[in-house]
Parts: structure tokens; C-alpha cells; sequence
């Protein structure tokens, strides 16, 4: 009984979010995929993990070595 009463309130969760869902506006991905090529793109020059990190602006460059006497 408690598992069925379980399961039911799931359902009615599911069956919620999918009419939330249904009403999200939808575009194809022909379009779409374009749009995030393009932005791609244009934003790659400004992306430190194709261009890299200027050492000047490195954090995580070492700052000095460590010596043992």
C-alpha cells in the first residue's frame, strides 16, 4: 500500500514536469547547432584553454624554485 501510494506521487511528479516541458518553446538543431558553432567560433579567441595563459597572468606558475643545501 505505501509502496503503490509511492509510486503514484512519482508519477504525479513526472507527469508534471512533462507538462512543463511540453510548453518550452522548441527549435531545430539545424538552426540551433549553427548558432552555437558560430558562437564557438567567435568566442575561441578569448578561450585560455586553446590560446593559453600569458605566464605574466599564470597563478599557478611557480614563482621560484625550491633549493636543498
Amino acid at each position: 500500500m505505501a509502496q503503490d501510494l509511492r509510486e503514484k506521487e512519482l508519477l504525479k511528479m513526472e507527469v508534471e514536469q512533462l507538462k512543463k516541458e511540453v510548453k518550452s518553446p522548441r527549435a531545430p538543431i539545424s538552426k540551433t547547432g549553427k548558432e552555437i558553432k558560430d558562437y564557438v567560433e567567435a568566442q575561441a579567441g578569448n578561450d585560455p584553454l586553446l590560446k593559453g595563459i600569458p605566464e605574466d597572468k599564470n597563478p599557478f606558475k611557480e614563482k621560484g624554485t625550491c633549493r636543498i643545501s
